[in-house]
């Protein structure tokens, strides 16, 4: 392998990067440095997230600047703000040692004006989104007359978000003697349109093979029923303590909702997608690339530019419909020369999917099973019992406190003390997991939704309606005709429920269908609630509220629809409207302040190890 040194690149470079932790050229470092250090010389780069592509073109770009002219002499386009922003830091902290080099960022969602003036000042090399960069060129502030090198990192994305005729334009606006790089994953027919529209005799340079998934990631999936995939992501993450990921989900809505519900559970989670604003996804993903925060739920082009070299995992709730969207999704994993994993939460419908992007990756999918609540309570123990092992002691500080502390435990033996310790971090996953049953499983080779015969149903599952739907013990299934389509969502229903019944009672579990909705009440308090709420208008609809079992032969109201492919229900008529997998809270909801949880277990929980087995962790 070739040094850096030995690729050509200049000492105040070397420098620069060595100081970043650059010691070896990576695979497509050693192939592309050398040959845009030249000129007239096109190339089309095939290479996953991760292998450190930046600094393959930012480097010989770099070295190329004249920093006597004030020029635009570069131009890197990229499909994101995000990583937009992400290209230009990388450039600038490889320009350290490189005085009068100035780089710029340009790009839509923020204000035009400092853009515009940072252009006039100068900027000899000039990141952009297409849409922004076409809106300054129109300006005649962006000048590309002087360009010696175009680069399209993740040219495939931009693609297919739509800048065919954007790219057209601006590669129409530069020069022809210049280089031209085209960075993508995939080689797609319109790359190779872009390619033979615009680039003269280049060089195809493939790292791996075509289309091919990152080398260092594992590619796991989990097939369940559509409605237990959110209790398959939670058990997936509380069986990895030490996880630090990505969840990928299809639209907003459902982005959205995922965050909620896990940060009402109780995980370190934030969104990420188009409708935050700049400021929030700044920083949002501040936070996270800090690891501030430990999951990030996140749509496919939001995360473009989340460049994080310890990601341990890639979870996609649900296939995206295209192989090269997974190919980027779990290419934000196993960076850097580190090992990650792509997990994939799957229903039945998804088997020929997985077929499909096996081949075209060239890898296999490994099927897991969905961890036990005795194996996460395991894992979980073990976390707590190192945590404590190897937690730092200021001696110095602690010991003007040792004599009160002393004095407090005398009368407690260390076993006790050790129990309560433990429980303090532990007990949650306990108190949870005490009486849960395991998920029932999909087989791979069940392409139909039905359960076998005799299968176990979660309790946290989303019930199905109907007398087949049985109700928490102690607890009575209501129906009400109202649901999605009128509005009603679970915190309206909460406040609808506070306003209209006056005393306090506990609510369990929700299932929220696009015409009508079911929820669970305490059997004593179930007459009181239908007498309170039969009759009464929401949103100028009257509700009707009985028993789940008073309705005709048990059978779900006809008024409900056949659930479209896509996301969250809202009433309209759009593509991707309803999800199939409802959200069911793992611990209820409270109905009226001072309430409990509906399914919390308040029974002594099981004991998931013998005493042996993790009080010797502290003997």
């Amino acid at each position: 392998m070739k040094t850096f040194e030995e690729l050509g690149v200049s000492e105040p470079i070397r420098r620069a990067i060595s100081e970043l932790g650059f010691v070896q050229p990576m695979p497509v470092q050693e192939e592309v440095i050398p040959y845009l250090l030249g000129t007239m010389n096109d190339v089309i780069a095939l290479a996953q997230t991760g292998t450190g592509k930046t600094a393959a073109f930012g480097i010989p770009i770099l070295q190329s600047i004249d920093p006597e002219s004030q020029q635009t002499q570069a131009l890197i386009l990229s499909p994101t703000r995000e990583l937009c922003l992400q290209i230009a830091d990388d450039l600038r902290d490889f320009s350290k040692y490189l005085p009068g080099i100035h780089v710029e960022a340009v790009y839509g969602g923020a204000s035009i004006g400092p853009q515009i003036r940072a252009l006039k000042h100068g900027a000899q090399v000039i990141v952009a989104t297409p849409g922004r960069l076409i809106d300054l060129m129109d300006r005649g502030v962006a000048r590309l007359d002087q360009v010696r090198n175009v680069v399209l990192d993740e040219a495939d994305e931009m693609l297919n978000m739509g800048f065919s005729e954007s790219i057209d334009a601006i590669l129409m606006g530069v020069p022809d003697d210049r280089n031209t790089l085209l960075f993508s994953a995939t080689m797609s027919r319109e790359i190779e349109r872009i390619a033979k529209g615009y680039l003269r005799e280049y060089k195809e340079i493939v790292v791996g093979s075509r289309n091919e998934g990152a080398e260092n990631v594992n590619h796991i999936y989990y097939m369940v029923h559509a409605r237990d995939k959110y209790l398959a992501l939670k058990r997936i993450v509380d069986f990895n303590p030490r996880i630090y990921a990505i969840i990928f989900c299809r639209t907003r809505t459902e982005t959205q909702e995922v965050a909620d519900h896990l940060i009402r559970d109780g995980y370190n989670a934030e969104s990420l997608h188009g409708d935050l604003s700049q400021q929030q996804r700044d920083l949002t993903m501040q936070k996270f690339r800090q690891h501030l925060t430990q999951l990030l739920v996140a749509t496919d082009v939001a995360a473009r530019g989340l460049d994080v070299d310890d990601l341990t995992h890639v979870i996609n709730y649900g296939l995206p419909d295209d192989i090269e969207s997974y190919t980027h999704r779990s290419g934000r994993t196993g960076r850097a020369g580190k090992r990650g994993t792509s997990i994939a939460i799957v229903h039945t419908r998804d088997g020929r999917k997985i077929r499909a992007i096996e081949k075209e990756i060239g890898k296999d999918f490994v099927e897991g099973q969905i961890p036990t609540p005795q194996d996460i309570c395991t894992k979980q123990l073990y976390k707590v019992m190192d945590q404590i092992v190897k937690a730092d002691v200021d001696e110095e500080r602690i010991e003007p406190f040792m004599k009160e502390i002393d004095r407090y435990f005398e009368y407690m033996d260390k076993e006790d003390i050790i129990k309560k310790m433990v429980s303090m971090q532990f007990g949650r996953f306990l108190a949870y997991y005490a009486n849960e049953p395991e998920l029932q499983a999909v087989k791979a080779s069940s392409r139909s939704g039905k359960e076998s015969e005799g299968g176990k149903r979660s309790r946290n599952a989303a019930p199905r309606g109907g007398r087949e739907s049985m109700a928490t013990p102690g607890f009575s299934r209501l129906f009400i005709n109202l649901g999605k389509m009128d509005n009603m969502y679970p915190s309206e229903l909460m406040q609808f429920l506070n306003r209209n019944v006056k005393s306090r009672f506990e609510v369990g579990h929700i299932d929220l269908l696009p015409k009508f909705a079911y929820f669970e009440v305490p059997e004593k308090d179930a007459q009181k609630v239908m007498q309170a709420l039969d009759g009464i208008r929401f949103h100028g609809r009257e509700l009707r509220c009985n028993l789940a079992d008073d309705n005709p032969k048990g059978r779900k109201p006809r008024t409900q629809e056949r659930t479209p492919k896509g996301g969250e229900h809202t009433g309209s008529k759009s593509r991707g409207a309803k999800r199939a997998d409802g959200f069911v809270p793992g611990q209820g909801t409270k109905a009226a302040k001072g309430g409990k949880a509906a399914n919390k277990t308040t029974k002594e929980p099981k004991q998931h190890s013998k005493k042996k087995e993790w009080m010797k962790f502290f003997e």
